[in-house]
Parts: structure tokens; sequence; C-alpha cells
């Protein structure tokens, strides 16, 4: 069992989904978990059913997060979850897309990987310890005929982010990591393929984040880690 006993970790987007599986496990294993989304009864909610903690702010703006990690204080785990799925928008050819759209997808699936980062990366240099992970996506790592080159373009920079400043701050004892994610539940896709043939559930991601942000994951960084169900690509 993975002990996450005395660490402080913040997980953005836990309102619901993903997060919420995320930040649970982290929660069983003894962390100390903020619970981060844009609407505060959500983040309250998940709160209280792990034993946590709610911090509802914006991660597309930077002086929100400033604020919202002043308020947790020194962050030992960063989860960058907060983002929007593929679902979450008109899935159309990148030629035929509204260039009016662009900025809210690249914002919040990039821009708030980037500005909830750099308000808590330093100070994990500082202490000499830190993980920051990001769920991405496997639109992100690899192409594929859906009509979804936005998402990817987004979800491909920020794990470009992550195996950049892994070397910037690994001799300062922090990794960072990427989690590339397959079909998940609520998601319009055929897992039938699959080597494990159903869908993501948030708890399966909650399970590797919880062991890239545990004692016994120092020596992985830089890494994009599919957890995909075995999906074809």
């Amino acid at each position: 069992m993975l002990d996450l006993s005395g660490r402080v970790a913040l997980v953005t987007g836990a309102g619901q989904g993903v997060g919420a599986g995320i930040a649970t496990v982290l929660a069983e294993q003894g962390a100390t978990v903020w619970v981060n989304d844009l609407f505060e009864d959500r983040a309250e909610a998940v709160a209280a059913q792990v034993g946590g903690k709610a911090v509802p702010f914006d991660v597309t703006d930077l002086d929100a997060v400033r604020a919202g990690v002043a308020t947790v204080g020194p962050v030992d785990v960063l989860v960058n979850n907060a983002g929007i799925p593929t679902a979450g928008f008109p899935q159309v050819d990148f030629k035929d897309s509204d260039p009016e759209l662009w900025r809210r997808f690249v914002d919040l699936n990039l821009y708030g990987v980037m500005n909830c980062t750099h308000a808590t990366v330093s100070g994990m240099c500082e202490r000499g310890w830190g993980r920051v992970i990001t769920i991405s996506s496997e639109a992100g790592r690899v192409g594929a005929p859906i009509r979804v080159s936005l998402y990817g373009a987004a979800k491909a920079g920020a794990i470009g982010l992550m195996k950049h400043l892994a070397h910037e701050v690994g001799p300062l004892g922090v990794t960072c990591n990427a989690l590339a994610l397959g079909p998940m539940e609520g998601v319009p896709a055929d897992p039938s393929q699959n080597a494990i043939p159903r869908w993501g559930k948030p708890r399966d991601i909650g399970a590797m984040t919880a062991f890239l942000a545990s004692d016994e994951a120092e020596w992985i960084t830089g890494q994009v880690i599919p957890v995909n169900g075995g999906v074809i690509t």
C-alpha cells in the first residue's frame, strides 16, 4: 500500500468524474487533499466525501490560481486534471473549426496546466520534493481520425510542458509526468476492441496518480504513461 501520509495534494477539476476519483484514491492513501473546481458546490461536495478541503477557482485565471494556492499553502502533489474532454466541444475537421472557439479550449487544457504548475512548482523545488502529474489524453500522444485536432494540440502542449519541465526541476527533487487516458466512462467511444474491453473508471486513473505521487516513483519523470485499457492506436 502506498503511503502518502503527510503529503498535501491539490487536484484541479476534481468536483466530478476523473478528478473526484483521483481525489478519493489520494485521500485513501493518506494525503491531505484539496479539491479544486470552478463550481464551489461541486468542490465542497467531493471534499466532504473524501475528508478533504475545497478550494474553488478558475484555473485559466492566473491571479485566481495564485490566490487559491496561497489558501492551500505548500503543495507537495499537484494533479492538473481540469480540462474540457473531447465530448465538451464540436468534433469537426480543423479546417472547418471556428477560430472564435479555439482560445477557450486551449486556455483550459494548456494554460490551466501552466498556471497551476507555475504557482506551485517553485515551492516544491525550494522544499526539495514534489510531484506534478498532468492528466492528458491519448489524443495528445497519437493522432486519430476522430476530428479532435484542437483538443489533441492542447493536450500535446501540456505533455510537452511536463517532458521539458522534468529536466529543469528533476535535480531539485521534483518529478513531472503525464497520463494519457483512453476512453473513459461517459465518453462516446466503443471500448470493445481494448485489450480490457471496458471504459476506464475514475479509480483507474486515481491508482496510477497515487503511484506517481509516492516516494516509490521518485525515478520516474518526464514520461507519458498510457492508462487506456490496451486501446488499439
